[in-house]
């Protein structure tokens, strides 16, 4: 009877969530509805997870199609007979999605759908197919009278979208339109808008509407009663088979993963064989031979072409994954515990991310479409979602506020909520419409790849990047029971890639990057780890990271794996993060909770640290059996499906430790330490696999540290700014020279100890010019001057200036001025004839004398701020005064409880809360020695002496340490000044032939 219900789904036009539709359902007596969101399959797995959840106390069945519409405009509304004609729909819809061209005025024939038109955009009555109906609204029942339709009433059926449920749905979705319309909401036109009447009724009340024409409510049920859908969820739809059949699955697996085995471990291994077998015979079992399978295939694609990755998530527990080389974590190596990776009462696949490169990530996609075609290949969606300051932002558009109070409401809304009618509303329909889907986007790197067309799901869109992604989110994805590979990218890959090139080019030197056993062991590495020297080395250079790093002391593979878990939020949060630090630094100092805690988590000194744990606790220590632990798990993940499941597991959890005999205040306390884990906790094999990836970035550091600093700085991915990762570079030896046309790169490059900054890090720069001038140069040679560089290169007056300020044409011994001077010339002199490239002989110039230009070095550091953000030269020499402090970083382990004063660049701020929610900071700063030293700052002292941007500070306060790691306590905070630009010609001078960017001045160390 409703053969066109709307949820939220149907984006910036619907209000209703899918329980939202099942519950109007329900309350009107409806039994079956026909779902069809505009453009979109998002929400039947929604509504079909609420109808089973219901089922005592409802019944209705769900019938689905699509409501078709270009730019807003009613083309059709398809209804699927059946599964295959919801395949169809979804074929339809994608095959537009990906042309970009406008659906068709008419719709297509398709064997196992109905279509409905509207009564105004319906084709004559006698060229309508036998699928094909026309939907006539109560409002247009008028219409009927004396038209050709009296003689097809068969072809009518009664049509009453559902698109909100009352009055204040109503408003809620005219500001969606106005949103999606970009309008405001006084200029909303109605055709731009839903009716108001289009809410649900009960059958007797639509039928009242249709009296004059009850048939049509007839039809309209019959029409419903012809179709069908169904669709089991969490049931395994991935791709089965990976080679000719079953059978030829397990044998592939069985003969590599042995191979493997060979390889990594040799013969004989009694205890790694049982394993082996026990991991292969569950992986057979339970049906996921393919899955492997495939993760292989991808990793051997990556091999083939040279590209590194990282295997981690919970497959890394696998030692079947290991020996194949999907993974390089050893798991007999750190004892991973196999029912995190696979137990017979999982249903769904281990996780396999599947890190590569940002460079080649696309590139890995790209196969995986072709290896398995686009019928079987899809990245999942995320649904981007209003939340409360963007949509105050957007409603305030809507009502046509300016943007300056606009501002006012997202920053301070507890101030002017109630300023007047408006506000109130703004505030009242942001929480309205607070966590509705807004837009697709793309999941970060989740790859379904199944085993039936993909279309029997769902229609798919094509975003700029390419690839089809589909119209549920990674939840929807598992419960329809199609699980996802995650090719991720990232940059710590990419730096490391290319730091081994630039030493093979650099210094001929080839480096083996997988021989991390070795790096594991190697002296220079253990002490970068032991005194947090790590900046720059992926996922453990921030300065939370460096302190634990150097509160641990730090030297060998398993802490780093457990400080690349402990640092996680929740675990810190909780205080077990400093329990464990204790624990560490003072073995015999410390009590087990309970013996069985001890006889579990020995190797973490009775402290949670990894989701392993969680499940070891609660199977071995509090007798959930492995299913019941890890729905425990996942509710820890926040992945849970079912409050009232987490409920249960809870309940059991207690009643069990109850029947143990065990003390309640420990049961509270290791509960406790379970909750502490929520969202955040890793499994021990993802620290495992982040903790190999560290040690390669340590390795190349301790030995290959200039080479590497500009791995990370083309990588445009660390944790730290570029000048920062310029200032390691100096500190390890490195000259650093502003970019040259007729040396520098796009991006940065190094040669000998020289360290040439590229000419992307160049602001205002276009980048069309960047890219041009080191091809240019390639080809025809070495610039010989400006202007042949300006006959050469297509640059306008901007860029060339940007690239004289820098200094790019120091090569030809002119002062900037005289250089800028000469390029206005150029730029206003009007141009004749062909343009210089072209001419046939380069014209004769008039050459000018110009008098000697004076020039201050502060000038260049000043321009170089302007052009790329910082100064090449040392930025203490910008500071007015020569006061350093009465202490540096390397003096303050000797002056532990002493008040110091000392002077730093900052590097970076972590703001925080603490637990009353009062601001406090952590930052970290360098002094004039180069070093780095951290501080502390207090909600009182935050609040006396706040930051105020970037440069450098004079801090007072008390030196103390934790762990012996040394920080400052601060008590007082104040900015420095620099010398201001105009103020640069009131001190000595020199000519400007004196060479400000000589290796002299820029290599120094400080």
């Amino acid at each position: 009877m409703y053969l066109n219900c709307h949820t939220f789904f149907s984006l910036k036009h619907g209000t209703l969530s899918p329980a939202d539709l099942v519950e109007e359902a329900y309350q009107c007596g409806i039994e079956t509805l026909a779902l069809t969101d505009i453009n979109s399959t998002s929400g039947y797995i929604d509504v079909f997870k609420v109808i089973d959840d219901r089922k005592r106390d409802l019944n209705l069945r769900l019938v689905v199609g699509i409501e078709f519409r270009h730019d807003q405009q009613l083309r059709y509304v398809g209804i699927a007979k059946n599964n295959r004609g919801f395949e169809q729909l979804n074929r339809f819809l994608s095959s537009y999605n990906g042309s970009g061209e406008p659906l068709p005025l008419r719709a297509p024939e398709l064997s196992d759908t109905f279509f409905i038109y509207s009564l105004q955009g319906a084709p004559a009555p006698n060229l309508l197919r036998a699928n094909e109906y026309v939907g006539v609204r109560s409002e247009e029942l008028t219409q009927l009278f004396r038209s050709p339709w009296q003689a097809y009433l068969h072809k009518l059926v009664a049509l009453a979208p559902v698109t909100f449920r009352d009055k204040r749905g109503f408003n809620a979705h005219r500001l969606l339109r106005s949103m999606g319309r970009n309008t405001l909401l006084s200029k909303l036109a109605k055709d731009d808008q839903a009716s108001e009447r289009e809410f649900m009724l009960p059958e007797d009340q639509l039928r009242e509407l249709y009296k004059d024409y009850p048939r049509l409510v007839d039809q309209a049920k019959e029409f419903l009663a012809q179709c069908s859908f169904s669709m089991e969820l969490y049931t395994n739809k991935n791709k089965q088979v990976f080679s000719e059949s079953r059978d030829e699955d397990r044998r592939l697996l069985r003969q590599w993963a042995w191979e493997g085995y060979r390889r990594r471990y040799g013969f004989g291994n009694a205890y790694v064989e049982e394993r082996l077998r026990k991991e292969l015979n569950t992986i057979e079992n339970l049906g996921f031979c393919a899955y492997f399978l495939v993760a292989l295939d991808v990793v051997r694609f990556a091999k083939g072409n040279g590209f590194a990755h990282v295997g981690r998530g919970s497959g890394a527990n696998s030692l079947v994954a290991f020996c194949l080389g999907i993974t390089e974590v050893d798991p007999i190596e750190l004892d991973l515990y196999f029912e995190r990776f696979l137990n017979p009462y999982r249903t769904s696949p281990p996780d396999f991310d599947l890190d590569f490169s940002w460079q080649e990530r696309d590139a890995v996609t790209q196969y995986m479409f072709d290896r398995w075609g686009q019928d079987h290949t899809v990245l999942i969606c995320t649904y981007s979602t209003f939340q409360r300051r963007s949509v105050v932002r957007e409603l305030g558009k809507v009502f046509g506020l300016p943007k300056p109070e606009i501002d006012r409401l997202v920053d301070y809304p507890h101030l002017y909520a109630d300023r007047d009618h408006i506000s109130k509303l703004i505030f009242q329909y942001s929480e309205y419409l607070h966590n509705m889907p807004s837009h697709l986007s793309i999941h970060a790197g989740g790859v379904l790849v199944s085993e039936e067309p993909i279309y029997r799901y769902t229609a798919v869109n094509y975003p700029p990047k390419g690839f089809p992604i589909t119209h549920w989110d990674m939840v929807g994805a598992e419960d329809l029971g199609l699980h996802k590979f995650d090719i991720l990218s990232q940059r710590g890959l990419g730096h490391i890639r290319d730091t081994v090139d630039l030493v093979a080019r650099n210094q001929g030197v080839a480096i083996d990057i997988n021989q991390t056993r070795s790096f594991k062991q190697d002296p220079a590495v253990k002490e970068l780890l032991q005194e947090g020297r790590t900046m720059g080395c992926f996922y453990v250079e921030s300065p939370a990271m460096r302190m634990l790093l150097g509160k641990l002391k730090c030297d060998d593979y398993l802490t780093l794996v457990a400080a690349s878990s402990i640092i996680r939020p929740g675990v810190a949060r909780s205080g077990m993060m400093r329990e464990y630090i204790h624990r560490h630094n003072n073995p015999g100092d410390f009590e087990y909770i309970h013996p069985k805690m001890a006889e579990l988590m020995e190797e973490s000194y009775g402290v949670m640290v990894y989701q392993e744990d969680v499940l070891k606790v609660a199977h071995h220590f509090a007798g959930l059996d492995l299913g019941e632990a890890d729905i425990l798990r996942r509710g820890m993940s926040g992945k849970v499906r079912s409050k009232a499941e987490m409920q249960r597991v809870q309940d059991t959890f207690f009643n069990n430790c109850k029947r143990k005999g065990y003390p309640d205040a420990i049961t509270q306390e290791v509960w406790r330490q379970i909750e502490s884990f929520s969202g955040y906790s890793f499994s021990k094999a993802h620290s495992a696999s982040y903790a190999v990836e560290s040690y390669q970035s340590l390795y190349l550091k301790a030995y290959f540290p200039r080479e590497f600093m500009v791995g990370v700085i083309n990588n445009f991915g660390g944790f730290y700014r570029t000048e920062y990762y310029l200032h390691e570079a100096r500190m390890d030896g490195a000259e650093v020279e502003g970019p040259c046309v007729n040396t520098g790169e796009y991006l940065t490059y190094i040669e000998g100890v020289t360290i040439w900054l590229g000419f992307v890090h160049l602001k205002s720069l276009e980048s069309k010019v960047a890219q041009c001038i080191p091809v240019e140069r390639e080809q025809n040679g070495p610039f010989q001057s400006m202007d042949d560089f300006l006959a050469r290169v297509p640059c306008g007056l901007e860029s060339l200036t940007v690239l004289i300020r820098i200094g790019a044409f120091r090569f030809t011994g002119q002062p900037k001025r005289a250089l800028l001077w000469q390029a206005h010339l150029h730029f206003g002199r009007k141009q004749q004839g062909p343009p210089p490239a072209m001419a046939l002989f380069a014209p004769q110039k008039k050459e000018f004398a110009l008098p000697d230009l004076e020039r201050h070095p502060l000038e260049d550091a000043f321009d170089e701020l302007e052009i790329l953000g910082f100064p090449l030269s040392d930025p203490f020499s910008l500071l007015k005064t020569d006061d350093r402090g009465n202490t540096v970083a390397s003096q303050m382990m000797m002056r532990l409880g002493k008040r110091v004063t000392m002077v730093g660049y900052l590097i970076t701020i972590k703001h925080t809360r603490t637990k009353d929610d009062k601001l406090m900071h952590f930052a970290t700063f360098y002094d004039a020695q180069g070093r780095v030293f951290d501080t502390t700052h207090f909600p009182p002292v935050a609040k006396k002496y706040p930051f105020r941007g970037r440069g450098f500070y004079r801090i007072q306060g008390k030196v103390v340490e934790d762990f012996g790691y040394p920080m400052l306590e601060v008590t007082q905070m104040d900015k420095l000044p620099l010398w201001a630009k105009d103020e640069v010609g009131q001190l000595p001078v020199y000519q400007e032939e004196m060479n400000p960017y000589s290796s002299r001045v820029r290599g120094r160390r400080w």
